[in-house]
């Protein structure tokens, strides 16, 4: 008989790489997926059916992204599309792009052809990796199938963290079948990725001292505040130290637009006291903003009177338009958490009280005694009978600033739109995005008619999935921002800028949704009460003035207190 003692190792369950993918994503908190079936993700969607997962499929990839760009920005959670290889995933990169310019972190899967025929020509075959790389934060093709549960954590933790942003794992097919050995998790170590949080106390310090030193501050805050969930800390910075806070498009609501401290929106199409207030202030302190060109007008003549302080979690963005002073690179939490302990209460008063004499004699107004419907009655009227509470989303273009203009933003996570790419069409689709996160809740998107016609056919996912959002439409039968600039720099001369638009009560109904059609001011009111008590998809067309134009507008090449519509309208 033998000495020897028989071992069996005990050896890791096996599974396919498509189960790996599902339970990664599980693990990593993903409760809803968007996304579009072809060939080479069927072994994934074979696995998804057995998931706890909610999955909605859009009409269009690009929808599909724009779905999970706005789910992730009204849960702040992170957004998970799916595609098909070669035009499934060129489809997303309008919606990757979008994402990328306004920080929104999602995670992107999309299937590849089989290893050994990548870059033979094969059926559906694209250089997804290739094709996205300036439109994401990082991509990456797997290819050793023992790697894929950690490259899809490692996507989640890169697009969640620092900065955040749209995250790419391009999976061929092969390793979607493979049989792949369970692993645990590992520590995620990324060389080269190193997120500061905390910020430098010397430099916190400094900004706090230059706060409490100055005599005509101004916070002038962006979507980086709400993406880091630092909204309350902002708030209490303000009040504390007793500053003024003007919000970018991406950065509104991250004070209630009611505070006295609130300048409201400030730029091209901002508030004419948001724009002085800027160009007068001794101290601009920008928090999670980037100074882009529609915020700055000329660079030359920005500020010209202020030393900035620039608090960001992305050293990138640190004097990479304009000068600054004093930089605090980190998370705005934390910063303007450690920030508030140095800061003293200042009276303010003589600063103030400039200010509000601005408010009074510039107040953003339209004509009101106008026949026609104008979009900035629609908006209001919206806002009235909504107490404020609605979330807001847009398409871009003209409706998009009156949106950002006369809805009176309480939250953070209440307006959702298209900031830095401008994208037409996102507003249907991240609506849709935007009800999936907030079940029960209102979502109603503003939209412009030709934004509306490129995305329009997700009104079909909206009714499958049976979500009340409702549609309101600035129709002026044109794409009103460029009719605006053909209107002032281009002689009236509107080439190309008219489309014939459908009937687009008709084409809601035909979707299985409701429609119907506003050409009387007097009706405004009652279509407004009639479209907020619908518990089905519902699309309102307002047809507005058609040469109704946004004001006041800094024109490009201007400085920002060089504002055009101040005094188009006598005051009320």
């Amino acid at each position: 008989m033998s000495n020897k003692t028989s071992e069996t190792t005990a050896r890791p369950p096996r599974k396919p790489g498509s189960q790996i993918i599902v339970d990664t994503l599980i693990e990593q908190g993903a409760d809803v997926l968007f996304g579009y079936l072809g060939g080479v993700v069927l072994p994934l969607f074979d696995k998804l059916y057995d998931a706890p997962i909610r999955f909605i499929i859009p009409r269009h990839e690009q929808g599909g992204c724009h779905m999970a760009d706005a789910y992730a920005r009204a849960t702040g959670k992170v957004g998970v599309v799916i595609a098909t290889s070669g035009p499934g995933a060129t489809n997303l990169t309008t919606g990757l792009a979008n994402a990328m310019m306004d920080s929104v972190p999602i995670v992107a899967i999309t299937g590849q052809v089989r290893t050994e025929l990548i870059g033979n020509d094969a059926f559906q075959e694209a250089d997804t990796t290739g094709i996205t790389r300036p439109v994401t934060k990082h991509n990456e093709i797997v290819k050793d199938p023992s790697l894929l549960a950690q490259t899809i954590r490692e996507a989640f933790y890169i697009a969640s963290t620092g900065r955040p942003g749209p995250v790419l794992v391009d999976i061929p097919v092969d390793m979607q079948t493979a049989e792949i050995e369970v692993m645990a998790p590992a520590p995620i170590k990324l060389p080269g990725y190193r997120i500061r949080e905390q910020g430098h106390a010397r430099q916190i310090s400094a900004a706090a001292q230059a706060i409490n030193d100055a005599q005509r501050p101004v916070l002038y805050v962006g979507g980086g505040v709400i993406a880091a969930n630092a909204s309350q800390e902002l708030r209490t910075v303000a009040k504390k130290a007793n500053v003024p806070v003007t919000m970018t498009l991406m950065g509104l609501g991250c004070l209630d637009q009611n505070d006295p401290l609130s300048l409201d929106m400030l730029g091209m199409h901002g508030t004419a006291y948001a724009n002085y207030a800027v160009q007068e202030c001794d101290l601009l302190i920008a928090v999670g903003s980037r100074f882009d060109d529609r915020v700055t007008g000329k660079l030359k003549t920005f500020a010209p009177h202020a030393r900035i302080i620039h608090i960001d979690v992305d050293p990138a963005s640190i004097s990479k338009n304009v000068r600054v002073d004093i930089p605090v690179v980190g998370s705005a939490k934390y910063i303007l958490t450690e920030l508030e302990k140095e800061l003293v209460h200042r009276d303010r008063s003589e600063w103030f009280q400039r200010i509000n004499d601005w408010k009074k004699r510039h107040p953003l107004r339209y004509d009101t005694k106008a026949d026609t419907i104008k979009p900035q009655y629609i908006i209001e009227e919206i806002y009235r009978q909504t107490h404020g509470d609605a979330t807001i989303v847009t398409g871009v273009g003209q409706h998009q600033m009156w949106a950002a203009q006369f809805y009176k933003y309480k939250r953070p996570r209440q307006f959702i739109t298209s900031g830095g790419l401008g994208t037409m069409g996102f507003g249907l689709p991240a609506a849709i995005g935007a009800q999936i996160a907030r079940p029960g809740e209102l979502v109603i998107d503003i939209d412009g008619d030709s934004s509306f016609n490129m995305t329009m056919n997700e009104l079909c996912t909206a009714v499958q999935y049976e979500l009340p959002i409702k549609v309101c439409l600035i129709n002026n039968n044109f794409m009103g921002m460029v009719r605006q600039w053909q209107h002032l720099f281009y002689g009236q001369r509107y080439s190309c800028s008219s489309l014939q638009n459908p009937d687009f009560a008709k084409v809601a109904e035909a979707f299985g949704a409701v429609g119907f059609t506003v050409k009387d001011k007097a009706d405004v009111p009652g279509a407004v009460e009639k479209m907020l008590a619908e518990n089905r998809p519902c699309v309102v067309d307002f047809h507005v003035d058609p040469e109704e134009n946004v004001w006041p507008m800094v024109a490009a090449g201007k400085s920002l207190h060089e504002m055009d519509g101040l005094d188009i309208f006598e005051m009320a």
